[in-house]
């Protein structure tokens, strides 16, 4: 009988999993599309102070930090913003959460260049570029259901910076596949620079990063699983 429960409570445990479905509290995310053709002044991005943070999931805990701009411009035409491409670097990722002398921050940090993850050997570089800006509209932003765990990743709504100003629209290319993700953002073009905050979720499987995926029905049941969900935050400055 005791087994006959336990195998009961493994396998309601794991339709609950399936049917709260992976990553659902991820931006908006579609095939790639066109580059906006950006006008006006092209301005240089302040490569010292923009930089993206992320920060993953799993029942046991969290892990975070930066991934370092390696190059990137803007373009604007008076007050509006019409083009942008922003290049990190993938090889210089930083873990902020472990000291880089700890034997788990190499280990980690090898793991997260590897095949397994982002596969920096033979891409690395993650690029955006913009496709689209769009006023934004208050009440658009939606949360989704995660599988609940002591660590269940932020909503969309959590990470929202301030009062958001624009809908960005970009093509993310990870790991040598090209999405296109839209996301709210607070923007601000005055005097000649501008700045843009902005913080969501993305599904690191729609670019490959399969890794210990909720997929696996089993594992998740036994809280063996990475979070599909990863939450990115960026805050770039260019004049």
């Amino acid at each position: 009988m005791k087994l006959l429960q336990k195998t009961g409570l493994v396998l309601a445990s794991a339709f609950m999993m399936v049917a709260c479905g992976p990553g659902g509290n991820t931006v908006e995310t579609r095939e790639a599309e066109d580059v906006a053709e950006g006008s006006g002044t092209t301005l240089a991005v302040d490569e010292s102070t923009s930089k993206i943070n992320w920060r993953g999931y799993k029942p046991s805990g969290q892990h975070y930090g930066y991934i370092p701009m390696k190059n990137g411009e803007v373009m604007v035409d008076g007050d509006a913003l019409t083009g942008a491409k922003f290049v990190f670097d993938i090889t210089s990722l930083k873990i902020e959460d472990l000291k880089e002398e700890d034997e788990n921050y190499g280990k980690l940090w090898g793991h997260l260049q590897s095949d397994d993850f982002f596969d920096a050997a033979n891409h690395p570089e993650a690029v955006f570029e913009l496709t689209k800006v769009e006023p934004f509209s208050a009440g658009e932003i939606e949360d989704n259901e995660e599988f609940e765990t002591d660590n269940t990743p932020k909503k969309d709504s959590e990470l929202v910076k301030g009062n958001p100003t624009h809908w960005i629209s970009g093509n993310l290319t990870m790991r040598g596949t090209t999405k296109n993700i839209k996301f709210p953002a607070v923007v601000d073009v005055n005097n000649g620079a501008v700045t843009a905050k902005a913080g969501f979720n993305i599904d690191r499987t729609d670019w490959g990063l399969m890794y210990g995926d909720e997929s696996g029905v089993t594992d998740r049941a036994k809280d063996q699983f990475i979070y599909n969900t990863v939450s990115v935050e960026f805050d770039i400055k260019a004049n």
